[in-house]
């Protein structure tokens, strides 16, 4: 039997408030926010199929009888209209008072219906998803179009069948956020590992010897490509300031260029090199591996060979990142229009340099946390591919 399909409209509580935009402008002013009262929620609160409680913004309880329109009660679906539009959540039953802002869309369905949690499901997939991007007409939306939302066609399947799909969803979406904040945990466990053998570089509490970067890992600006070079006939791979992320390397795009023989052996990459960025997020840098071979670089990035008897590279990016976190760069980044790091600011910058025993010590640790961190990655590859096989096969009738 064909399961029915509903307009997201048709799904409201028999209220004239049922669907409502958050309050505009003069109904709820900046400087009317107080540091305590009743919260204010806003996108940062609405995560796909996920409410989240933490709420930055606060009401008087006398504001709040005001603007009793717009509270949040327990099963409330919130549809975000700016941002990340079209992300939507249920409020959870212990929501407690609270309203919405403008730029959240509030649901009042009718429970008897549709199933809160199922009807968010559907809103995060791609099934919807599609169907406000075909009906925007190819458009630029600033925000959501809630007239569109409310036209948007779901499959309603009677209320047991929901729960189960809800339920199937919701154990493969708890797993991928497990994986997820797994990752992340691992993630702060190298800076606190860094600052406990080596203290704060920015103070140098330690007492370690202070040498000029340039000493340390003599660096170097890549190549300035003119426009005869962009053909890519003859190309060969090189970087630019967005593969660059901190301690890793994004290599989903790589551009090809051609480069002249006399430049290829000044500006070619070999392992254990830093790519560091002078601009964009400047210090940002990973250690090269070889991942692609005869690899370049271009002239946004400074190219840094350490010399293996008094740095080594792990050290080098561990360091760099605490400086950048703890303010430490700050005296060594030009901002006259764009912030960039110079390599003349960069050669001069003083660092601490700890015995090489110790900097060994933490690289075998980096190393130990790398391979933990690809299993993790790996894992949440996989929780978030049976996540949306999930969400597709329950939103085309296969689940």
């Amino acid at each position: 039997m064909k399961t029915p399909t509903v307009h997201v409209g048709e799904l409201a509580l028999n209220d004239s408030g049922a669907f409502k935009i958050g309050p505009f402008g003069s109904s709820l002013k900046k400087t009317e926010l107080v540091e305590s009262g009743i919260p204010v929620a806003g996108i940062e609160n609405v995560l796909p199929n996920n409410f989240v409680k933490g709420f930055r913004r606060f009401i008087t309880a006398r504001k709040f009888e005001e603007l009793s329109d717009y509270e949040i009660l327990p099963d409330d679906v919130l549809v975000t209209t700016m941002g990340t539009i079209g992300r939507a959540a249920s409020a959870p039953p212990d929501v407690g008072r609270a309203i919405f802002d403008s730029h959240l869309f509030r649901m009042r369905v009718d429970t008897r219906r549709v199933f809160p949690p199922y009807l968010c499901y559907a809103l995060n997939s791609d099934l919807v998803a599609s169907q406000l991007a075909r009906m925007a007409r190819g458009a630029i939306m600033e925000g959501l179009n809630t007239t569109i939302l409310r036209e948007c066609s779901i499959p309603l399947p009677e209320m047991p069948e929901q729960r189960r799909i809800a339920e199937r969803l919701e154990q493969a979406d708890r797993l991928r956020r497990t994986r997820r904040y797994a990752l992340e945990l691992t993630d702060t466990f190298l800076p606190a590992a860094f600052l406990e053998l080596f203290g704060d570089p920015v103070t140098n509490q330690m007492g370690w010897k202070i040498s000029p970067f340039e000493e340390v890992a003599p660096s170097r600006l890549g190549k300035m490509l003119d426009a005869n070079q962009q053909t890519g006939m003859h190309g060969r791979p090189y970087l630019r300031n967005e593969n660059v992320q901190w301690e890793r390397f994004d290599l989903t795009e790589v551009s090809v260029m051609d480069f002249d023989a006399d430049d290829r052996e000044e500006f070619l990459l070999s392992p254990g090199d830093l790519l560091i960025c002078e601009g964009g997020e400047p210090g940002r840098c990973a250690i090269w591996r070889g991942q692609l071979p005869e690899c370049y670089f271009q002239k946004a990035l400074h190219r840094a060979r350490p010399v293996l008897s008094k740095a080594i590279p792990e050290y080098l990016v561990h360091l760099l990142w605490s400086l950048a976190r703890r303010g430490g760069l700050a005296d060594y980044v030009t901002s006259a229009t764009i912030a960039h790091l110079t390599g003349e600011k960069l050669k001069l910058m003083p660092i601490p340099v700890p015995p090489l025993p110790l900097q060994q010590k933490f690289a075998a640790l980096v190393e130990r946390v790398e391979r933990l961190r690809a299993v993790q990655r790996e894992a949440l590859r996989q929780a978030e591919h049976l996540f949306a096989s999930l969400l597709h096969r329950a939103f085309s009738g296969e689940l």
